[in-house]
């Protein structure tokens, strides 16, 4: 009898040591509220949460190279605002004559140049300057989000063209057409942290960025690139974010704040560095866009929904600080 008892309780350890606990967490939350709010199993409503995590997925990537380095970007939701009016800007720029798919095309490039340029301005201050990434992500922050509702007098951007608002909010039966633009993130994404040189170094930076640089990881450059690569993905959230509002704002993203960070955590993505997955943070934004979603649904505050989201976050920032903690004993 002792030996199926240990093997249970040895795959419950693997369980919870592992990212796939949080889908379990996720699928229970579901279950539980199902008899509730049985809304929750509405084929629109399922959509809806569907749709609602494919932006927001795609910059919780991008925040998540940034984590593995053992940084954090918090001018994450600024960078969407900022790429937002730069991309609504050039779609109705009346210099370049564009309409329809070659004016969308020409501001996804200026999104993602703005995001690039964000995320390079980060990355250079950090390793060439020697500042914390705490204390440069913030002032990029309030520069780039005063920026932003400077350049615009705080009014957004409309009038930008039809085939963005296709692609952010039409889909084909319950897939969106916006999946199709996420997944080579996502897969991108996975083949950068598991199956390249580069990913190898974004590990060993975060786990131990001096003994990374005695076995010769390029540490600056390394750490660079995840900045650039975070603005990059969020570069393309903020697109799609552009698309369902179908106003280019200087405020966009602004409401994001927790969840971007949030959803990795929650994922397994250690705050200290050194661990993460791609499969954890789709796990962490499902969990935060349902418990967004299934709140709204019971009529809750968005304070209320604010809070609920914050103790969430707490508690796995917590058990990431006991595992770091457990981790180290050993």
């Amino acid at each position: 009898m002792s030996i199926p008892i240990a093997a249970s309780k040895a795959r419950w350890q693997r369980l919870l040591r592992g990212d796939t606990w949080v889908l379990v967490l996720a699928i229970a939350y579901f279950l539980v509220l199902l008899p509730i709010v049985p809304e929750l199993a509405n084929a629109e409503n399922l959509k809806l949460i569907l749709s609602n995590m494919l932006p927001l997925l795609v910059v919780a990537l991008g925040q998540t190279f940034v984590l593995v380095t053992g940084g954090i970007d918090l001018s994450a939701t600024s960078t969407i605002a900022l790429a937002s009016i730069a991309g609504a800007a050039t779609m109705v720029w009346p210099a370049l004559g564009l309409s329809g798919v070659p004016a969308v095309m020409a501001g996804a490039v200026s999104m993602l140049v703005a995001g690039a340029a964000v995320g390079a301005a980060n990355g250079a201050a950090i390793t060439r300057l020697s500042m914390p990434p705490f204390m440069v992500t913030l002032a990029t922050m309030m520069f780039v989000s005063g920026a932003a509702i400077w350049a615009t007098l705080s009014m957004g951007i409309s009038g930008l063209p039809e085939p963005l608002a296709v692609v952010a909010q039409e889909g084909l039966g319950p897939l969106p057409y916006a999946l199709l633009l996420v997944l080579p993130f996502v897969y991108l994404a996975h083949v950068v942290l598991t199956r390249s040189v580069y990913g190898r170094w974004l590990f060993a930076v975060g786990r131990n960025a001096k003994a990374a640089r005695v076995s010769g990881v390029p540490v600056s450059r390394t750490i660079l690139w995840a900045y650039i690569l975070c603005g990059l993905f969020t570069a393309v959230g903020a697109f799609l974010y552009t698309g369902r509002l179908e106003t280019g704002s200087p405020v966009m993203g602004q409401r994001i704040f927790l969840d971007v960070i949030g959803a990795a955590v929650i994922g397994g993505v250690s705050l200290f560095g050194g661990k993460g997955s791609v499969a954890g943070v789709i796990y962490g934004v499902l969990f935060i866009t349902l418990v967004d979603n299934s709140l709204n649904i019971l009529g809750f505050s968005s304070f209320t929904v604010l809070m609920a989201k914050g103790a969430v976050i707490l508690l796995a920032a917590l058990f990431d600080a006991m595992r770091a903690r457990k981790v180290a004993v050993r």
